[in-house]
């Protein structure tokens, strides 16, 4: 579907300059494909979308874990071990949601690298708001993954922390697919193409 750049300007009281500037936005996020000429369309969110969504997730993720654990930051089992255990513990959705963004920090800040971040600020969510009310399983999926990285981190293993990453944003993934598709959002994307 194409995108009605002149109306939305109109409609916003603004130039079309801005609204060129959000296309260009959305492009590098992947929501959008800006055609020479045509100008810009909408991309249909179907099941391999969302799962190269994630994919990426757990390479970007991964990666950093793997500089993390190479970084030899003494206290950084110690740091992960404790925002795993609470985790483990939590049961409202919005004390997992501080404490999983609390563990991915801690990795990405002693990764220590402006690549890393600049890469995974690229990402935008796929689901809005609270991701652990939103997607039913995911709750067991990161909590089986974080103690699997703490596991890895604790043995010096980056490798092994960065394949652990990768596996449970993989199942991340599958658990969005199975929500978007209860929620038919893959067929409503497939009609409006």
């Amino acid at each position: 579907m194409r995108v009605p750049q002149d109306a939305i300007a109109h409609d916003l009281g603004v130039s079309r300059i801005p609204v060129r500037e959000a296309m260009i936005v959305l492009e590098r996020e992947g929501w959008v494909t800006i055609e020479m000429h045509r100008g810009a369309f909408i991309n249909a969110l179907d099941e391999q979308s969302v799962r190269d969504h994630y994919e990426l997730f757990g390479l970007i993720y991964g990666f950093a874990a793997q500089r993390a654990v190479s970084r030899a930051a003494a206290d950084l089992p110690k740091r992960l071990a404790d925002i795993q255990a609470r985790f483990a513990r939590a049961t409202e959705s919005d004390e997992l949601q501080r404490l999983s963004i609390a563990f991915h920090d801690t990795i990405f800040e002693v990764a220590a690298s402006r690549r890393i971040n600049v890469a995974l600020r690229a990402m935008s969510a796929l689901v809005p708001g609270n991701f652990f009310a939103s997607v039913p399983g995911a709750v067991d999926v990161e909590k089986r993954g974080f103690a699997a990285i703490v596991r890895a981190v604790q043995k010096n293993d980056g490798d092994k922390a960065s394949a652990e990453y990768a596996r449970m944003m993989r199942r991340v993934g599958d658990k969005v697919v199975q929500l978007f598709e209860e929620r038919s959002l893959f067929e409503s994307a497939a009609i409006t193409a």
